[in-house]
C-alpha cells in the first residue's frame, strides 16, 4: 500500500479496512489478519496496524476474540458506509460547493460529468443464466 504523507499512517490503514470491509473482501462476522500478518503485508510497524485496529474496535467495526483473533463485527458495513456518507456531507461536499461558486461551476455541468463518470464505471449488468 502506497501511503499518503499528509495522514498518519494508521488512519490510512483503518480507512483501507474500511474499504475493504464495503467492498466485501472482509464480510461480517469473518476473520481478518493478525496483526502481524497485517503490519507484514502493509510493511509497517505492529504497533501502528495495532492502533488502527483499537480505532476499528473503538468504532464497533471489527472484535476480538480471546485466542482467535480480530473479526469483523455484524453490522460493520452499514457502520462503515454511514460514517463515510456522514463525513462526505458534513466535510468534503462544503468543500466541493465552495469550489463550485468560486469557479463559477453549475449544477448542469456538474451533472454532466457526474453522467459521464458513471457511464464509464459502472459495469454492465449480467443477464439471468
Amino acid at each position: 500500500m502506497r501511503f499518503d504523507e499528509s495522514r498518519s499512517i494508521f488512519m490510512q490503514i483503518r480507512d483501507y479496512m474500511g474499504d475493504m470491509i464495503l467492498n466485501g473482501k472482509y464480510p461480517e462476522g469473518e476473520r481478518i489478519p493478525s496483526v502481524r500478518d497485517m503490519a507484514a503485508a502493509m510493511e509497517v510497524n505492529p504497533n501502528t496496524v495495532l492502533r488502527s485496529y483499537g480505532q476499528l474496535q473503538d468504532e464497533q467495526i471489527i472484535h476480538n476474540q480471546r485466542g482467535l483473533g480480530y473479526f469483523v463485527s455484524i453490522g460493520a458495513r452499514n457502520r462503515v458506509l454511514a460514517s463515510r456518507k456522514e463525513n462526505f456531507l458534513r466535510h468534503t461536499l462544503p468543500d466541493v460547493f465552495h469550489s463550485m461558486e468560486v469557479l463559477d461551476i453549475d449544477f448542469r455541468e456538474v451533472r454532466e460529468y457526474y453522467d459521464k463518470y458513471k457511464e464509464e464505471h459502472t459495469r454492465p449488468k449480467q443477464s439471468g443464466v
